[in-house]
């Protein structure tokens, strides 16, 4: 059973894990050099817990303990109390949701190693058919839309390239209502040279992109490839020129109304939906 111990001085140092959390570039740096993230709300803290992440300390406010009553019981963890104004010197906005705690990251898996062998929901399952390639993606809220999206229609494993965003940074973990602890995920590199290693693994590499050249999506859907790896680009360039060249097939979505291409988290849910079995 967690200790419940109330808190009214915002520079205590027991609150540290909680200190300026709008601070993107402060905490991109110091979460995962110190080898935590923060969930926010208590359905994500529920599914972060139930994914298997350690937890370190809660933040509540009043309301929320009763709410988290069943956690607080079950975890070690400290559980700090606290006011809506003390939440808010502390991390920097007002925290709406009430609830907030510091999880402990895992190890991240090599490349290979995930998709031998995925896991969802605690279950390990075969080797990945359909894995979702994000190459430098640095806005938090499209890489939670896409987790979210992955996690609903199936995409087996998602890879980022060094310098995509963290999925378990706060906002993204938020936009994608904890899916990003559903779908397994590691980082690719290095990149774009991986791009063989996914071949020699035999998977058809198809990279979204606004080329006469390409493909439609549904061409690409009606080959029903045994493996297959989707590759999405930046919000604004898309895909780098070395990606382009390294994949096997390039694929459009079909546009109409005078709109030239979708936001990387609708393209790419858009291609989840085409393409699952």
């Amino acid at each position: 059973m967690a200790d419940l111990i109330t808190v009214d001085d915002p520079a205590d140092p027991r609150l540290r894990d909680y200190t300026g959390l709008t601070d993107v570039e402060l905490r991109r740096k110091r979460e995962p050099a110190e080898g935590l993230f923060i969930a926010e709300g208590e359905k994500v803290i529920r599914r972060a817990r139930h994914a298997g992440y350690e937890m370190r300390s809660m933040l509540l406010s009043a309301k929320w303990v009763d709410v988290m009553r069943d956690v607080i019981d079950e975890v070690p963890a400290p559980v700090y109390a606290v006011t809506p104004d003390l939440a808010e010197q502390v991390t920097g906005y007002h925290v709406h949701r009430g609830a907030l705690a510091s999880m402990q990251r895992k190890p991240l898996p090599a490349a290979g190693e995930l998709l031998a062998g995925t896991f969802r929901d605690g279950a390990q399952h075969s080797s990945s058919r359909r894995v979702a390639i994000f190459e430098d993606i640095v806005d938090h809220a499209n890489l939670g839309a896409a987790f979210r999206s992955a996690a609903a229609l199936d995409v087996d494993a998602v890879l980022l390239t060094p310098r995509c965003a963290d999925p378990l940074y706060r906002r993204a973990v938020k936009v994608s209502m904890g899916a990003v602890f559903q779908v397994p995920w590691t980082r690719i590199d290095p990149w774009p040279q991986s791009i063989e290693f996914l071949r020699d693994q035999g998977y058809v590499t198809a990279a979204f992109c606004l080329s006469d050249n390409a493909i439609t999506l549904d061409e690409l859907a009606a080959r029903r490839c045994e493996r297959l790896a989707l590759m999405f680009g930046t919000e604004g360039d898309g895909l780098t020129t070395e990606a382009l060249r390294g994949a096997d097939e390039w694929v459009r979505i079909p546009m109409g109304g005078g709109v030239d291409s979708l936001n990387v988290a609708a393209a790419s849910a858009v291609a989840f939906y085409a393409t699952r079995l």
